[in-house]
Formats: structure tokens, C-alpha cells, sequence
């Protein structure tokens, strides 16, 4: 359990490191993304963001498991 959520953390860091990079992507801006904003209020709901992200993971832990 211990070693899992390290490397959760790692990835977490990692991520948060490469997020200005991802935002040049346009992750986050993809059609179907939804963005709201009323006055000082904004709500994001990436789901086309969250779809690919998703998708890209499970290739990736299926080579893996592959190898």
C-alpha cells in the first residue's frame, strides 16, 4: 500500500510539474470540455480532457501488463 501511494505521489508531482506544458496542448480546451463562468464564479468539467487522459492510462497500463 505504502509503495503505491509513493508512487501516486510521484506522479502527482510530476503532473503538476508538466502542467504548463499540458495547458499548450489545449488540454482542458478540447470540444466538449464544459467551462462556466458567471461573474467571480467559473466551473470546468473536462470531460472529453478526462476521456483521453483516461484512455491514454489504460493503453499504458496495458503494455505494461504485457511486458
Amino acid at each position: 500500500m505504502s509503495r503505491t501511494m509513493i508512487i501516486l505521489g510521484v506522479i502527482l508531482c510530476v503532473t503538476g510539474l508538466l502542467w504548463p506544458w499540458f495547458s499548450k496542448l489545449g488540454l482542458g480546451r478540447l470540444p466538449g470540455d464544459i467551462v462556466l463562468e458567471r461573474g467571480n464564479f467559473k466551473f470546468c468539467a473536462p470531460i472529453t480532457t478526462g476521456i483521453i487522459l483516461s484512455v491514454l492510462i489504460n493503453l499504458v497500463n496495458w503494455l505494461l501488463r504485457e511486458l
